[in-house]
């Protein structure tokens, strides 16, 4: 009897448990112990229906089932939200009272279901005495926060009076999902105060929280306070908050410092350091972290895949781009919407629109993200008509456009000229998809009117905001003015733009050409004057190259490499004479 409770408890398929139960029903032992190997079995089941059809007849061969029975089917069928629900109404028509242990797993997938009543379960907490018990009080407010009722979450740790940490926890986790980051932190610091210690679960909620917020400084306390004193220990997933938070920071230096550090890194903990080299514009140092990645043997994930492709597109780096796609198909990978996206941007960016065209069609379900990335593909490929017809065809498919889609294609309409049928977008923000136009859509409109000669109409749109103009509005007006030489109303934009921004030199810069183009010579000397005394420098211009799947950087009057820059400029100087000799030959053979 010992062998076989033993071997019960090894890891058995639900075929060899049926063989196991018809074994049972032909052995003479089993009648002396019937409850306790049917009670085995029924805890072994697994979470399919089949099984759960199985599991309800083992079920019915055991005279009086105990709630400790009745909890572990429970929790066994908790991972199929569905399966946990029907083993709890099975088990209230049995007329068996639930414990505190029966609600906790039951209410984790239950709070998912979108057609179950989750008053309900609350209910029969109260109805059977439960609601004062801090355990199933505590999954009560997790399970309001992760279904989005957070007043409800709220209401009910107000009323917890022996709160322990798992309470707080769950308020600053309910706080992290409504997107009150300040809150969740604040929540922190009163757990703090009330002397209830930190887990690793609060810390890495709050590591997330400190993240989302840019708040490196709060970030770094809980660093120091918790994990460099030992006060927690720190695992993969509290590197990996660690790595994520000091990413989000932009102190990528202190993220791969923790990596480093870390004596064990999963796919999580990577793709935090390479997604906080991208946010960083470190995109480079995320491509090789990838390529080290793979190096190591770790599987990408979505969201990896999304960073180093994102990495790509922004240096046009399109041969490594490339070969990420074709490591997906190799390894099998499902392109799914989120990936789709990056790589529709990526291609369309790096000049290939074919290709990008090719992947979203091959796309099962695409967003209204999926759609902007294909339209502003289309749009700075100079195809104006192609994006108006496809914004069309997403509304075609009931795919409702965000502020991200009109800035897409009322720039494609700028760019192609189309006035009227941006016109009519526009005022369609408001009018058909109740969405208040942003200071960028009215740029973008600006945009449109002024390359069409239109500047007064773009001035008067400005006048009519009803927010301040920005300096990309401004901007847009002014290089309309110096595309159509009104040197005048161009001062006047000028002039508001650089009152926006007193440091940028761009802007200083065209300001002096359109006084250069209109021969008003003082005015240069009197804008480059003005740069001087204001000490506004020109940043210097930077530009990457993809050679032999090797990214390289260049950036103008760069001393920190004057090898290759000589090496550079003696090429330049090779091409500029082989450039020349063509002429050149060309002159002494007209002169023979």
């Amino acid at each position: 009897m010992i062998e076989l409770k033993t071997f019960l408890d090894l890891p058995l398929h639900f075929l060899h448990l049926k063989q196991i139960h018809c074994l049972l029903l032909t052995s003479p032992i089993f009648y002396t112990r019937r409850h306790l190997f049917l009670s085995r079995l029924l805890r072994r089941c697994c979470t399919a229906a089949t099984q759960f059809r199985y599991a309800r007849r083992l079920l019915c061969q055991i005279q009086t089932p105990s709630i400790q029975l009745w909890d572990s089917l429970i929790g066994h069928f908790s991972g199929d939200r569905r399966l946990s629900f029907l083993a709890y109404l099975h088990m209230r028509r049995n007329g068996v009272v639930p414990s505190r242990h029966t609600f906790p797993p039951l209410l984790k997938g239950v709070f998912k279901l979108r057609d179950s009543n989750l008053f309900q379960f609350h209910a029969h907490i109260v109805k059977f005495g439960l609601d004062s018990d801090l355990f199933v009080r505590n999954s009560l407010i997790s399970g309001y926060s992760s279904s989005g009722l957070f007043d409800f979450a709220s209401c009910l740790f107000d009323g917890t009076e022996d709160k322990d940490v798992v309470s707080w926890t769950a308020m600053i986790d309910r706080f992290l999902r409504n997107g009150s980051v300040s809150e969740a932190m604040v929540y922190f610091v009163e757990m703090k105060k009330t002397g209830v210690a930190a887990n690793e679960m609060t810390v890495v909620s709050v590591l997330k929280a400190a993240g989302k917020a840019e708040d490196v400084r709060f970030g770094r306390s809980v660093h120091g306070f918790y994990l460099e004193t030992g006060r927690v220990k720190c695992d993969v997933f509290i590197g990996s908050s660690l790595v994520d938070m000091y990413g989000k920071c932009g102190c990528y230096d202190d993220a791969q410092k923790v990596f480093d550090e870390m004596l064990s890194r999963n796919v999580v903990t990577w793709t935090a350091l390479i997604a906080g080299y991208v946010q960083s514009r470190c995109f480079d140092k995320g491509m090789l972290v990838f390529d080290e990645m793979l190096k190591s043997d770790v599987a990408p994930n979505e969201k990896t895949l999304s960073s180093v492709l994102a990495a790509c597109a922004h240096v046009g780096a399109l041969h490594r781009g490339r070969r990420v796609h074709c490591y997906m198909i190799k390894n099998s990978i499902e392109i799914n919407t989120t990936v789709g996206t990056t790589l529709i941007d990526l291609y369309a960016k790096c000049g290939c629109l074919e290709e990008a065209v090719l992947v979203f069609e091959r796309l099962h379900e695409k967003n209204v993200y999926t759609w902007t990335a294909m339209i502003n593909g289309f749009a700075a490929h100079g195809y104006a008509r192609g994006a108006f017809d496809l914004f069309y065809t997403m509304l075609s498919s009931h795919v409702s456009p965000n502020e991200v889609t009109f800035m897409a294609v009322l720039s494609a309409c700028a760019h192609g000229g189309l006035v009227e049928e941006g016109r009519r977008l526009f005022l369609s923000m408001k009018e058909r998809f109740n969405m208040e136009p942003k200071a960028d859509h009215y740029a973008c409109m600006v945009d449109l009117f002024g390359r069409k000669g239109l500047l007064e109409e773009a001035k008067a749109l400005i006048e009519r905001m009803p927010m301040e103009p920005t300096n990309v509005v401004w901007g847009a007006l002014f290089g309309s003015c110096l595309l159509h030489k009104d040197y005048e109303l161009g001062k006047y934009a000028a002039s508001r733009v650089i009152k926006l921004q007193p440091s940028h030199s761009g802007r200083y810069t065209l300001l002096a050409n359109l006084y250069s183009e209109s021969q008003n010579w003082d005015e240069v000397a009197r804008v480059r004057k003005q740069m001087k005394d204001q000490q506004v420098v020109k940043s210097p211009g930077c530009s990457w190259i993809e050679v032999k799947g090797k990214l390289r950087e260049f950036i103008a009057f760069d001393d920190k490499k004057p090898l290759e820059s000589d090496d550079l400029y003696k090429t330049l100087d090779t091409v500029g004479v082989q450039m020349r000799l063509p002429d050149e030959l060309e002159d002494v053979t007209a002169e023979s």
